[in-house]
């Protein structure tokens, strides 16, 4: 295959990263609005605020390298990650477009490298919660069973707030993941990565997944909001049942003591 193949391998991690605060512990580095690049001996790095990082033709030896700086400069980053590739073949002359899975550019310059490992990065960071949001409809599914199974559910409501909070806050970290699919100023600048940019977001899918987890979200939420109620509900019929009982204790009473 005539032309030169650049590789792009995304990681996501659960938690985000502070850019500036990682700035330091990778000498050489370029903090920009979007992302942290760090060169890497003819590759580069780059690290996300949305917990993602993309490594740009750098061997696998140094990817290892390069991940045991972060962990030392970011301690606490979970072992469980998303790993996502993607192949850009530059080829001088050719038209932009998908083939086979593939980009196909003219030139790869800076700034359509630093726009394909974005796009990579939150398809990577997309995966990761589309597991999450997958789990957190099972455990819905585990809630609302009993509902609709009896009519009633558990009166115990503190998880249920904790599971609607990381519902919430899942839904808010995606929206900040999807903030980025901003075009980059440079697309101004260089009709073609417009051009990348437009297939790219396609190829990967981005606003329809996008789309389909917030509205999945939305239900979840919804739904824990419903049983919440219920629950709710039911801990008020308890308690005039109770107050009920106990005026109907202090009549019997006073019945008893003036029969008496």
């Amino acid at each position: 295959m005539a032309g030169t193949t650049h590789e792009f391998a995304a990681i996501a991690f659960e938690e985000n990263l502070s850019l500036r605060e990682l700035a330091p512990a990778f000498p050489g580095a370029r903090l920009g609005v979007r992302e942290l690049v760090v060169p890497c001996n003819g590759g580069e790095m780059f690290l996300y605020p949305f917990g993602a990082i993309v490594f740009h033709n750098v061997p696998l030896e140094r990817r290892e390298v390069e991940l045991a700086r972060l962990h030392r400069a970011r301690p606490g980053l979970t072992t469980k990650v998303v790993r996502e590739s993607f192949t850009v073949r530059e080829e001088a002359g050719a038209r932009v477009d998908i083939v086979d899975g593939m980009l196909v550019v003219d030139s790869l310059t800076p700034s359509r490298a630093a726009v394909v490992a974005l796009i990579v990065a939150q398809s990577a960071a997309m995966e990761y919660y589309e597991r999450i949001v997958a789990d957190l409809f099972s455990r819905t599914t585990a809630l609302v069973e009993p509902l609709e199974r009896y009519g009633t559910v558990s009166l115990r409501t503190r998880g249920l707030h904790r599971f609607i909070g990381q519902a919430i806050a899942t839904r808010s970290e995606v929206i900040v993941v999807l903030t980025f699919l901003d075009k980059p100023d440079a697309t101004w600048d260089d009709p073609a990565l417009d051009r990348i940019y437009d297939d790219l977001r396609a190829e990967f899918d981005l606003l329809d997944r996008y789309g389909t987890l917030t509205q999945k979200l939305q239900g979840v939420q919804e739904a824990l909001e419903l049983v919440l109620d219920v629950a709710r509900d039911r801990r008020m019929w308890l308690l005039e049942l109770a107050i009920f009982l106990l005026i109907a204790f202090e009549v019997l009473l006073e019945i008893w003591r003036w029969v008496g």
